[in-house]
């Protein structure tokens, strides 16, 4: 699939912040916990979903759509011998059904995990972890190979606060009966909606929000449970990035304002014009909403650089958004993307639509502005982020630009150009 955009225009109107792509994919690996019926609500449809439920299906779990709510019902033996290697090599969310399979099986092997390409992303940190509670992984070439005895509560000191290994040692201690601590735990916004829906399933969990998480197990969970996925932050980030660049006033619904906080305070230093109102909380109980008003503004350079921390800082997702956003900016923004070998290169690709950036180093990079962004044809990068911000500068740029190659996108954005026509994007898929 591409997208054909003409762009330069003006947005207006409002649009409703998407559910997770994140808590979706960690929820469909947390549901392997229960041997009820699991409803997942507002579940956003996009390809690394379906990549999941395939791999689920292929595992003997019964999975029905519902407009947007997932029905996931578990066979009693579930069987690995027919996963869908394909599908789960597609997507590195598989590497969180360890976590859950453990307590299924004392020795198993799940595919290699794909996902986004952005330099080396050790899985070590899994290991590490899981090993407190007597698992061992191994890492092969294309598989890994997983094994335990008799599973413990254990107390895991993380290497740094990853989501996905937080995720993966919640699901692991979730099962194991008595307490189990997890030490600089992310806090980010996925974590906590596994935090909030082991707990909706019967399992202790406090510390939610903070880098210390206390489980305390249960042997065993049989609940028909019905529990929301949550508004994404990165969504959000997306359409104040689409606004700023094409100095356009939108309202943003359901914003979760604790993950964006950072982000709006960057953004208010550097001379963004907005406004908040009408506080509320997500369908999940816990993920804090507010409504978020937009409106065209001149930008200067923010005067340090700018990178992302665990939260409650600025969230590593949302970082590629201010790449494209300093191409509009008075200045030179420098940015370091420490997490990720390759990611900083692929900002590289605005250069194609008339940005100025030097490379530094493969974490960081500065971006000269302001730019009159041009019209350009690009093949999309192979990473989610990095992929959306070539989007939202082709919006600024005048002229008819065509992204070549959008699977990256679809991965993780829901109805993405419906919603920008919306808007008033010229904006079409082909």
């Amino acid at each position: 699939m591409n997208f054909v955009i003409e762009g330069g225009r003006q947005l207006s109107g409002a649009v409703e912040t998407s559910r997770s792509k994140n808590g979706a994919v960690a929820l469909l690996a947390a549901s392997l916990l229960n041997r009820g019926t699991t409803t997942l609500q507002n579940v956003p449809k996009i390809e690394e979903v379906n990549r999941l439920i395939e791999v689920l299906r292929s595992l003997g779990v019964a999975v029905e759509w519902k407009e947007s709510d997932v029905i996931l019902t578990p066979p009693k033996d579930i069987s690995l011998d027919t996963i869908n290697r394909e599908a789960a090599m597609k997507t590195r969310s598989i590497i969180m059904f360890i976590g859950s399979l453990i307590h299924r099986f004392p020795s198993f092997d799940i595919p290699q995990s794909g996902g986004c390409t952005l330099g080396l992303r050790s899985v070590r940190q899994h290991l590490w972890a899981l090993e407190r509670f007597g698992v061992t992984i191994t890492a092969l070439t294309d598989h890994f190979h997983i094994e335990h005895d008799v599973l413990h509560p254990g107390e895991v000191i993380l290497y740094e606060a990853s989501d996905t290994a937080t995720i993966n040692a919640l699901l692991a201690a979730a099962r194991i009966p008595g307490t189990s601590v997890i030490k600089y735990a992310s806090a980010n916004y996925q974590v906590q909606e596994v935090c909030g829906f082991l707990r909706a399933l019967g399992v202790g969990v406090t510390g939610i929000g903070t880098p210390t998480l206390t489980v305390e197990g249960v042997a065993d969970i049989h609940e028909d449970l019905s529990y929301s996925v949550a508004e994404d932050p990165t969504d959000a980030m997306f359409f104040i990035a689409a606004a700023v660049v094409t100095k356009s006033a939108i309202t943003i619904h359901a914003a979760p304002i604790e993950f964006l906080e950072v982000e709006l305070f960057v953004l208010g230093t550097m001379g963004l014009l907005y406004s908040i109102d009408n506080p509320r909380v997500s369908n999940n109980g816990i993920t804090k909403l507010v409504d978020l008003h937009l409106r065209p503004s001149e930008l200067i350079a923010f005067p340090e650089k700018i990178h992302a921390r665990p939260y409650p800082a600025l969230n590593i997702d949302n970082l590629p958004f201010f790449a494209v956003i300093a191409t509009v900016t008075n200045g030179t923004t420098l940015i370091h993307d420490w997490s990720y070998e390759k990611r900083a290169i692929y900002y590289t690709d605005l250069d194609r639509l008339g940005a100025r950036t030097s490379l530094h180093d493969p974490h960081r990079i500065s971006i000269e502005g302001p730019t009159h962004l041009k019209a350009a044809e690009v093949i999309c990068p192979p990473a989610l982020r990095p992929a959306t911000i070539i989007l939202v500068g082709m919006l600024g740029a005048k002229g008819r630009s065509t992204l070549r190659n959008v699977y990256s996108i679809n991965r993780g954005y829901e109805d993405i150009v419906h919603r920008l026509q919306a808007l008033g994007a010229a904006i079409e898929s082909t």
